[in-house]
């Protein structure tokens, strides 16, 4: 894994050494994702510069420096990422050109970035993508035609961002966070009050869109191309898809699964299994990181069986890493220590005091580098934190409940939305204002003082705080509107945020939605679709990659490899929710390696008691950073509905952190990225 950067420049106005130092001053942002080795190439007659931090995982010698060019001298690769089928590709190449009658390649290496570059020089930017299996994002440059193409993998595992600088036209620049582009010469922030508007929404900034304006990210599974003349217009050419994740949703609606469930099982035991092997292969040390739920346990479970197998000393030991409180509530060491033991594996958990996760607080949004609000944020970093003393790849079960339907919105949203869509939207206010009326903490007193009635609520954590969500979303009057509040933080951004429309996100783009005769609105597939659209790579695969980039750790993710997550959309429903449980495939996998008892609970999530805390340890800081009078400085916030929502959080009478985080890590992003209006 590394960090990319650059500059592309039509401008004429920095010469060869300043373009040169320019991209080096892009990668200083950047020296976390790669602390390994940083490298530095420039086109002086192509007006452009690229810049490289590294982190060495596969080929540790020079070799495998970047950026690097390909053996025929055209192109020139700066590449951030992992190709897991790079023997697979490589001998792909070799057989292509000894059929066409082209010299064979001398390799420098074994690195997946000389392959990959070779592939890319072979076959173009869009097939050798094609042919890839793994997670990157990259800028590809044509010194021929004078062209720089930026790609990203399918899913939106790894980040890249880019702009055409709007006061000096001309200056194209890219990174893959987003203080590299700040880092730029002579670029200025400023922010956008659209994508605020979607943050405030949404706790995070899903691509296209940027918290800065005239800044873009470019979308999972897309490229652009362009050359030094496009720049001059001051119009880029649009992003164009190069895999299509509504493509692979109407494919798998259309030709669902034929078989037996365990023949179903089988099938996508040998992809999680190919999947794993390939994610295995690294020259450093490799690990897990294992919650005790259902992913993790089921990766880390396919893991040692691939160990066992290698044989030799040491074989089956296969390192996991967990997080574990001092609060009960939030703690699952004990659940993860249990699978590790049971698979034989050699486990380490890091036990987190409040202490430790206050301390990161204000860290927080250096480490995110643009506003950030998922809370799991935190623990994810101490747990990366942890792992890299030991290791520098881990394996991880993220993407496993969008794809395979783990989330509460999969399971039982659908059926609560058929039942309620056929009452009156005024009785269904009124429902809602009387369960907002009893405070979170009351609702989970009742629920457990009524749990020998309703065993399924009693299991669930925290009732009360869903139920209020629940509350948000029952007014709504279509699905995309009672998507929308499940997932909201702030259900009308436009009161913070006045006389904006928030950017659009993919609930507002229903003509990129897969067919409604496959998926219809407020179906399953339907939410998990938009999940992976949005939700996978702009919060949780954002979470992941800055935490563990922010401390030179690898995470990888086996369910992310598109020929699982092709299989998982030709699932029949019945083989993703049952019986009120989703992931029915992945609970019957991992019964072949687990005892249920080990696994099967309520989902907790990975959260933090950030509630308490707002109320005491983070009550100064919070409160120095909304203060009113700072708001109406900044003019970034309306400061009235922000202190409303303080003012009933302190009350205890409402749980308010779910708005108030994502203001306090916007103010906290102003703060440590130095924009004041």
């Amino acid at each position: 894994m590394c960090g990319i950067s650059g500059i592309l420049d039509a401008t004429g106005a920095l010469t060869p050494a300043e373009l040169a130092g320019a991209a080096a001053r892009m990668a200083e942002p950047l020296a976390h994702r790669g602390p390994d080795d940083s490298g530095l190439w420039a086109d002086p007659a192509g007006n452009l510069a690229m810049s490289h931090r590294r982190l060495s995982i596969l080929d540790l010698s020079p070799q495998g420096r970047q950026p690097m060019a390909s053996h025929c001298g055209r192109y020139v690769l700066c590449y951030n990422g992992e190709i897991y089928n790079h023997a697979d590709l490589r001998a792909q190449i070799e057989a292509a050109r000894a059929y066409s009658g082209r010299p064979a390649i001398a390799w420098r290496g074994h690195s997946d970035s000389e392959i990959l570059l070779e592939a890319l020089a072979l076959w173009g930017a869009e097939q050798g993508l094609k042919r890839a299996v793994g997670m990157f994002a990259l800028a590809l440059w044509d010194k021929r035609e004078r062209t720089l193409t930026l790609a990203r993998d399918r899913l939106g595992e790894k980040p890249l961002y880019y702009a055409l600088d709007p006061q000096r036209g001309g200056r194209f620049l890219f990174a893959s966070e987003l203080p590299g582009i700040q880092a730029a010469p002579g670029f200025t922030a400023r922010v956008d009050r659209a994508a605020l508007a979607l943050y405030l929404r949404l706790s995070c900034v899903p691509a296209p869109h940027c918290i800065l304006a005239g800044v873009r990210k470019l979308p999972a599974a897309h490229l652009v191309s362009l050359r030094l003349s496009d720049l001059s217009t001051g119009d880029l050419p649009a992003p164009r898809p190069w895999w299509s994740l509504t493509g692979a949703v109407e494919a798998g609606l259309a030709s669902p699964f034929a078989g037996s469930e365990a023949e179903a099982q089988d099938a996508l035991l040998g992809l999680l299994r190919q999947s794993v092997r390939g994610q295995m292969v690294a020259d450093v040390p490799l690990g897990a990181l294992l919650s005790g739920g259902i992913d993790s346990s089921l990766v880390t479970a396919l893991m040692a069986e691939q160990a066992s197998s290698r044989g030799g000393s040491g074989s089956g030991k296969v390192r996991t890493f967990t997080i574990g409180y001092s609060d009960a509530a939030y703690d699952e060491s004990a659940q993860a220590e249990a699978v590790a033991r049971h698979l034989g594996c050699e486990h380490t958990t890091l036990v987190a005091g409040p202490r430790d996760a206050l301390a990161l607080v204000p860290k927080l949004a250096q480490i995110s580098g643009e506003p950030f609000a998922d809370a799991s944020l935190l623990p994810t970093r101490l747990v990366a934190e942890l792992t890299r003393r030991h290791v520098t790849v881990c394996l991880s079960g993220d993407g496993g409940d969008e794809l395979f339907a783990g989330y509460n919105r999969h399971v039982h949203a659908p059926q609560l939305w058929a039942r309620l869509s056929g009452l009156p939207v005024g009785l269904r206010g009124m429902a809602a204002g009387l369960m907002q009326g009893v405070s979170p903490r009351a609702w989970d007193r009742i629920f457990a003082a009524l749990s020998f009635m309703l065993p399924a609520l009693a299991k669930q954590r925290l009732p009360g705080e869903k139920l209020h969500k629940l509350a948000q979303a029952l007014p709504a009057r279509v699905p995309p509107a009672f998507y929308a509040a499940l997932v909201s933080a702030w259900p009308d951004p436009g009161l913070l945020v006045p006389g904006v429309s928030e950017a659009p996100w993919a609930l507002r783009q229903p003509g990129s939605w897969p067919s409604a005769a496959l998926c219809p609105q407020g179906s399953t597939a339907w939410m998990q679709y938009l999940d992976a659209a949005w939700y996978l790579p702009g919060d949780i695969l954002t979470k992941v990659d800055r935490a563990t980039m922010s401390v030179g750790l690898e995470s990888r993710a086996p369910y992310l490899d598109h020929r699982v997550a092709e299989f998982a959309w030709s699932l029949p429903m019945h083989m993703r929710v049952r019986s009120g449980q989703g992931k029915q495939a992945l609970r019957g996998l991992l019964t072949r390696y687990l005892p249920p008892e080990l696994w099967e609970r309520p989902k907790m999530g990975f959260g933090v008691p950030l509630c308490a805390w707002l109320r005491g340890e983070l009550k100064d800081w919070a409160q120095a950073l909304i203060d009113p009078a700072r708001l109406r400085r900044e003019g970034h916030l309306e400061p009235a509905p922000v202190a409303q929502a303080w003012a009933e959080h302190q009350s205890g009478r409402f749980n308010r952190q779910y708005r108030l985080w994502p203001v306090l890590m916007f103010q906290s992003w102003l703060e440590n990225a130095g924009i004041s209006g």
